[in-house]
């Protein structure tokens, strides 16, 4: 092999090493892992460190799967079963599975037992609903999270593991075209909601 080819080696491995680290470490000295760092309804967002990083897995005094601590799935799982009184029957399954594409806007999602709409929908989000993101090339599992506010022109989200210098808060510009809502975030699949 000639020197080219090894450097070039040699940096995507430390390139991929750093990346796995990122992804499993705590590198914000700011907080440390399992912080409360906000709340909606009583409901904490607790601090995760690096998006891969897993402390466990939460289940309810009645065996209820809440899921990892503390990836997104967990505090929107939380969220419902603590603040709306819900459990899902399929209680598995990474963030972006919580949004079936085969289902039409406003129609049942059984594995969720939630309402699901699609992004853009003829139903305005509301507090609460549960928002669904498509996974990427550095996610593939996706990302969920809840809605904490709406406005005419915009909506705020709460999240839990939006990586180590992240926000629990994010807010996204809503738009109405043609009477279809639609919150501007490529990523955004739809909503989920308690019928």
């Amino acid at each position: 092999m000639n020197k080219k080819r090894v450097l070039i080696i040699a940096i995507l491995a430390i390139v991929a090493i750093g990346f796995f680290m990122s992804k499993k470490t705590n590198l914000n000295p700011k907080y440390t892992i399992g912080q409360k760092i906000d709340s909606l309804e009583g409901v904490y967002v607790y601090y995760n460190g690096g998006v891969g990083n897993v402390e466990g897995r939460e289940v309810t005094k009645d065996g209820y799967n809440i899921g990892l601590k503390y990836q997104c799935v967990e505090f929107v799982k939380r969220y419902y079963y603590e603040a709306l009184d819900h459990k899902m029957p399929d209680s598995y399954g990474h963030a972006k599975d919580f949004f079936l594409p085969s289902i039409k806007d406003a129609m049942i999602n059984t594995q969720r037992n939630l309402r699901q709409y699609t992004n853009p929908s003829t139903s305005k989000p509301e507090v609460d609903d549960l928002v669904v993101y498509s996974g990427t090339l550095f996610n593939k599992y996706g990302h969920v999270s809840i809605i904490s506010k709406v406005t005419e022109k915009e909506v705020e989200i709460i999240q839990q593991n939006p990586g180590p210098f992240g926000s629990s808060r994010e807010t996204y510009t809503l738009k109405n075209t043609d009477g279809k809502w639609h919150i501007d975030n490529p990523q955004i699949l739809g909503w989920l909601r308690k019928p």
